[in-house]
């Protein structure tokens, strides 16, 4: 990694003041000719740029920001999102911003309520949220919106009261992406698995909003008569649910799949002539890509959601810059072709 040098350090190597270095970097005061020199061979030397942010800082108060979010040892999907907090903590560190991560078990009702209320208790300036749970989650969020503690939501698009922000994807349009690449790669008028695993589908907004975009792709198709069946399944039971839709369904020929658990289907039904659409680049999901047992894989960026968050509200706590209501990324379609593109 490139050093990131002081102004002390600046001032040593020139044998100069640390008062001088700051004069010629903010172009402000007298220098002496000599000491000018030597400043800017040693900023020349060591490729000195300003950061511009850290310049206009002015506020001396220290900041501090909680990241609510389901334990990455636990589901694996999680890690890139706390990768992304580890970036923003090293980003912003110097700014006197302190970002903490907070982990609740996935698909745990309790466990959110009981981490999100030990993070009221800390009184934070901001908190970016997971909020997997509908309902809780709005009496959550209105918790900390009466201690006055900024909300911000990533991964799954609840319209909610009292929320700054969400980052992530348009969970409706992925849908959608889904159904027309499944309806690519499956023959005409067949059948159709949608499978969510180890979620409460009633409370799970994200789920609902992902097979409602893919119905709705296909029910808007002209002199077609693809039939589309829904299954909900936990983890521990997704073989006998499997089996169950095999012998009902004679013509099913594509699965999608609306967790990144994809490649637990893909194992179970490799040896039948399926296509498994499904999310994210998890370990698994990536050496069953490889072997085309998974056709597609939608990949949701979820470091790149978490780091986007922070920003916006490190930003807002700095600078007062407003909060975009929505920040929406690319839904990136990943397959056995472009995929080393996304690994590198």
């Amino acid at each position: 990694m490139t050093r990131k040098y002081t102004i002390k350090d600046i001032a040593k190597i020139a044998g100069v003041s640390k008062g001088t270095v700051d004069r010629v970097l903010h172009k402000r005061g007298k220098v002496s000719q000599k000491a000018l020199e030597r400043v800017n061979a040693v900023l020349n030397e060591i490729d000195y740029k300003p950061n511009l942010l850290a310049r206009s800082l002015k506020n001396t108060k220290e900041f501090h920001i909680c990241v609510v979010l389901p334990n990455y040892k636990e589901d694996a999907f999680w890690l890139p999102s706390y990768k992304g907090i580890l970036e923003a903590i090293h980003e912003f560190a110097s700014f006197g911003v302190r970002i903490e991560a907070f982990f609740f078990k996935p698909n745990n009702i309790e466990s959110f309520i009981d981490v999100n209320q030990k993070v009221l208790e800390l009184s934070p300036n901001a908190v970016l949220l997971t909020p997997l749970f509908y309902k809780e989650t709005v009496k959550i969020v209105n918790n900390y919106s009466a201690s006055n503690i900024i909300v911000s939501k990533f991964n799954n698009q609840l319209e909610i009261e009292n929320t700054k922000n969400f980052v992530g994807q348009d969970l409706f349009q992925s849908g959608r992406i889904a159904a027309s690449l499944m309806k690519i790669i499956t023959p005409k008028n067949c059948n159709i698995a949608i499978i969510h695993i180890d979620e409460d589908y009633n409370n799970s907004i994200h789920m609902q909003e992902k097979e409602k975009g893919f119905r709705t792709y296909f029910s808007e198709l002209k002199n077609t008569n693809y039939r589309l069946s829904t299954f909900s399944s936990k983890n521990t039971d997704l073989q006998n649910t499997l089996n169950d839709i095999l012998k009902s369904s004679k013509n099913l020929t594509g699965i999608f799949v609306t967790t990144s658990k994809t490649y637990m289907v893909a194992e179970i039904i490799k040896e039948k002539n399926i296509k498994i659409i499904g999310y994210d680049l998890l370990d698994q999901n990536i050496e069953y890509l490889k072997k085309n047992l998974i056709s597609f894989l939608i990949h949701q960026n979820p470091k790149k959601q978490v780091f986007l968050g922070l920003t916006y509200l490190v930003e807002h706590l700095l600078f007062n810059k407003e909060i975009p209501s929505k920040s929406l990324i690319p839904i990136d379609i990943i397959n056995a072709e472009n995929l080393e593109l996304y690994l590198q």
